[in-house]
């Protein structure tokens, strides 16, 4: 199997591993470039037997995925155009009856045979951290990584899955103060209230998760499949009701108001590199 024309994308295989960098920049935003490569990526692997494991990282010391484009939300053809792009990267692959397409990309992450890991050693908001949520394991580089869902903040709330995943990993109490609070959290955080599997010292994360991977490498297919299959059975799939519940909530909040705070925050900064190292501050003085 080939990964060539996946643009923002670095695709290597070796030792039945496939490791994905992220290099979409400025801030690998999950845009109409990065959102159909990855699509377009776990279309591919999910039939390549010659890979167990992936792992996904960012060529960006500071974002993994900074968020979702706020051009869909100032451009009434970007988001139409990214999901036209999405569909066209993976045929046959259909998009579920109320669903959007970023929640269609977190079920197409869930149901890969392979074991998906998710090595964070910067900011991913919005849609970067409902990608990241999708994955089976994740792992934060303490005093680097940070997590949030400020969707709340533009009058909206996480559309591609966030409201789902994050309640199926964290419990409903720790979702509603995570999302309605719009806070950023550290590896420390995310670790103790069950976002990422470990916070781990940033000079540590590499050979902490290029040895878990290579370990689960080594085992036989059958054994990685009979133990997702039976784990996803003790934990079952959210029901793809809950995301269409998601996407008519998202939908219903948009408005007049939305694009303005949406355009307050592009003048104030957001989608610029120094601005999103200072999101929260920003968006709390909109």
């Amino acid at each position: 199997m080939t990964y060539n024309n996946l643009p923002g994308l670095h695709v290597s295989v070796e030792a039945g591993i496939a490791t994905v960098t992220l290099d979409h920049p400025p801030l690998n935003l999950m845009d109409g470039v990065l959102l159909p490569s990855l699509r377009g990526f776990l279309y591919r692997v999910h039939d390549d037997a010659a890979v167990k494991v992936i792992v996904f990282q960012s060529a960006d010391p500071e974002f993994f995925v900074a968020h979702g484009d706020m051009g869909y939300l100032t451009d009434p053809e970007a988001l139409p155009a990214a999901t036209n792009a999405a569909i066209a990267a993976a045929p046959g692959w259909d998009v579920p009856e109320g669903l959007n397409i970023l929640q269609a990309l977190s079920e197409d992450v869930r149901n890969l045979p392979q074991v998906t890991i998710g090595k964070l050693a910067g900011f991913a908001r919005g849609a970067g951290n409902e990608f990241l949520m999708s994955l089976d394991m994740r792992f934060a580089a303490i005093g680097r990584s940070g997590q949030a869902q400020p969707e709340v903040q533009m009058g909206i709330l996480p559309g591609g899955g966030g409201t789902v995943n994050m309640t199926r990993l964290i419990g409903r109490a720790r979702t509603l103060e995570l999302i309605l609070g719009a806070e950023l959290v550290d590896a420390e955080l995310a670790e103790r209230y069950g976002l990422v599997n470990r916070a781990l010292p940033a000079k540590e994360i590499d050979a902490h998760v290029d040895a878990l991977a290579r370990r689960i490498a080594r085992l036989r297919p059958e054994v990685i499949s009979a133990v997702k299959t039976t784990v996803n059975a003790m934990a079952p799939a959210v029901p793809l009701e809950a995301y269409a519940v998601e996407n008519t909530s998202l939908y219903a909040a948009f408005g007049d108001e939305v694009f303005e705070l949406a355009d307050k925050l592009l003048a104030a900064g957001v989608q610029t590199r120094e601005g999103e190292l200072d999101y929260e501050r920003i968006s709390n003085s909109i």
